[in-house]
């Protein structure tokens, strides 16, 4: 069995250890999940390009689809990483298991946009129409739709990227959903 090792700034390019520079500089440290990405000459800068892109969905409903989309794809590491960033954005721990679970009955435009997360995760990109309605009806846009969908998409790279190597998680587990 081939297991992945985290590359450490010394076994990674001369491009890579630029942006382990930056991150470490920015965050304090290099999280296991973008290191392993630097097992490529270019998908850490690839990936994190995608990440810091401009879009209309930020902030606390950029953290509902990382949540929503990393429990449906049953990523320990992503829901580590996105409990403590929730909790970051103002999300409390109950409104975090909420969330993942596809709702957000605490604000109700957030709660369109779980429960249409939730439902192009699950069926792979075939939304309910009602769900899309929803999402138009709580006063989201075409163009947040648009960049919904995106977002899920770079959330999907990261959960299926841990999926495949099984890095260690560096933090905090998040809780698991009530039953």
């Amino acid at each position: 069995m081939t297991s992945f090792n985290v590359p450490t700034r010394d076994n990674v390019s001369p491009a890579n250890q630029a942006i382990f520079d930056k991150l470490k500089a920015g965050l304090g440290t290099v999280p296991n999940l973008y290191a392993t990405f630097a097992h490529s000459e270019h998908a850490l800068g690839t990936y994190l390009a995608l990440q810091n892109a401009k879009s209309s969905v930020t902030g606390k409903a950029r953290e509902v689809i990382n949540l929503v989309v990393s429990q449906v794809n049953e990523c320990e590491y992503c829901l580590a990483a996105h409990t403590v960033i929730g909790k970051m954005s103002g999300f409390s721990d109950e409104q975090i298991l909420e969330i993942r679970g596809g709702r957000a009955s605490f604000d109700p435009k957030l709660d369109a946009l779980a429960q249409l997360v939730k439902d192009i995760a699950v069926r792979r990109g075939h939304a309910d129409q009602e769900r899309v309605d929803a999402f138009f009806a709580a006063g989201w846009t075409k163009e947040n739709l648009v960049d919904t969908i995106v977002t899920i998409g770079d959330k999907i790279v990261t959960n299926y990227l841990h999926g495949v190597t099984r890095v260690a998680v560096d933090f905090p587990a998040a809780p698991k959903l009530p039953q």
